[in-house]
């Protein structure tokens, strides 16, 4: 399953969050895959603190374990995430998508 991560962090933590990402990257927890990570240059939405940076990261997990384990570096390191499941929406689908999600 998609995953849309939001990880809000103090700017003064950025080289540790850094460091745990690479770590992260490079050997990822079995059933967890990054396809994009995005650093937004403003907050994209109200209510963050001044001095804090928001990135979003889209990911595929096959279980609630390969998340945590994903994740819960980061979250002891001070990054307060949110993590939303996704649903694959083909261009021009919206309808289909909605009709089959609604049962």
């Amino acid at each position: 399953m998609k995953y849309v991560v939001m990880s809000v962090w103090d700017v003064g933590k950025a080289a540790e969050l850094a460091k745990i990402q690479d770590k992260v990257d490079t050997a990822p927890p079995s059933g967890y895959k990054t396809l994009a990570r995005y650093v937004c240059l403003a907050q994209p939405v109200s209510g963050p603190p001044s001095g804090t940076k928001v990135s979003i990261e889209i990911a595929e997990a096959e279980s609630a374990e390969a998340l945590a384990a994903a994740q819960y570096p980061a979250m002891l390191a001070g990054a307060d995430i949110n993590i939303v499941p996704a649903i694959d929406m083909p261009i021009a689908g919206a309808a289909e998508v909605e009709k089959k999600a609604r049962g």
